[in-house]
């Protein structure tokens, strides 16, 4: 029987940007939620998300997976297409480059918001709150 490669779905976000960071996976339909990760931007926020997607994965044991988001610029930074500008971005890059060494996604790779699940999931979480 042939497996489908694992996609794993992140997005993050803060109210107010800056603010309160929190984040959600999405792995084989079932969502996890980050919440109160500390204070930064959005785009902090979508690197601690790439993070804990790599870090959901990883202790899923999948050997081949891809991590799916919607934050082209930190696509591109984790994917070396772009420059983290910032010592703070620095700091995610080197976390998520540390953990990706255990077991490295085969992609990272980005979807339009529409199609982002773990995006529908914070949305639909602060719809109910």
């Amino acid at each position: 029987m042939t497996r489908h490669r694992l996609k794993v779905f992140f997005d993050g976000g803060c109210r107010p940007n800056p603010g309160t960071i929190e984040v959600a996976v999405v792995a084989r339909g079932v969502s996890y939620y980050f919440g109160d990760l500390g204070r930064g931007s959005n785009t902090d926020a979508e690197w601690l998300a790439l993070i804990k997607a790599l870090e959901v994965a990883q202790r899923m044991g999948e050997p081949d997976f891809i991590l799916v988001g919607d934050a082209r610029v930190v696509i591109d930074q984790a994917n070396g297409v772009n420059k983290c500008r910032s010592p703070v971005l620095l700091e995610h890059r080197a976390k998520f480059a540390e953990l990706a060494a255990i077991s490295p996604p085969r992609r990272i790779r980005w979807i339009a918001r529409a199609q982002n699940l773990a995006g529908i999931a914070l949305a639909e979480r602060h719809q109910r709150g």
